[in-house]
């Protein structure tokens, strides 16, 4: 074997392992769907606006400030900056869920949907489809969701590390992925609205009151 073909194997290796890590912080994630303190609002809209300014104003600074480590100890940062920031979303997704009053109704399915649907529609749409003005849920097995969401970790894997350069360049870089958190959040912000606004019906359970 070359040593450039070692190089190859190698790296190959670090982006399976890593693949792996992003989908059990995922499935971590996803398993805990977060407790929300958001009353029901009269103005569910106005409101889920506000928290999705909120959430993105925060995961910019997450993203932005561990993009400011330089080098190689950046590339450390990467694996945390997401988890932070998926945990921003989750709780926003769950805030607009209850300002909606559909914490009842908000369940790891949903949860994917939210999250994923702008930047994995194939995969959310296994989860979630839109029929009409209705959304249907639809119940997933556990053994089905990780294999989903390893497909997710792999996409996103290879997505970040392709975008790691931006660890190596301070500043720039820092605005750089400060924006894709800032634009990243607001779309999960309009996927919980234009879920939670609408009527929903889960597998096996009665519509939910639109």
């Amino acid at each position: 074997m070359t040593l450039g073909n070692r190089g190859g194997r190698t790296t190959r290796v670090n982006q399976v392992a890593v693949a792996s890590r992003v989908s059990d912080a995922l499935m971590d994630l996803i398993l805990s769907v977060p407790k929300s303190n958001e009353a029901l609002s009269a103005a569910p809209e106005v409101r889920s606006v506000a928290l999705m300014q909120k959430a993105s104003s925060t995961t910019a600074k997450i993203s932005g400030a561990a993009a400011l480590i330089p080098g190689p100890m950046g590339l450390l940062t990467i694996l945390p900056d997401m988890y932070a920031i998926w945990r921003v979303q989750a709780q926003l997704v769950a805030d607009i869920a209850s300002v909606y009053g559909r914490s009842q109704t908000l369940g790891k399915e949903q949860m994917v949907w939210c999250l994923f649907k702008h930047s994995f529609l194939h995969v959310a749409t296994d989860f979630v489809m839109q029929v009409g003005e209705r959304y249907l849920v639809r119940r997933t097995s556990l053994q089905m969701m990780q294999k989903l969401i390893g497909v997710v970790g792999v996409k996103i894997t290879q997505r970040f590390l392709g975008k790691a350069v931006a660890r190596y360049l301070p500043f720039l870089g820092a605005a750089a992925v400060a924006r894709y958190a800032y634009v990243d959040t607001r779309k999960v912000g309009m996927n919980a609205i234009a879920l939670f606004s609408r009527e929903i019906v889960v597998e096996n359970d009665e519509p939910g009151v639109g």
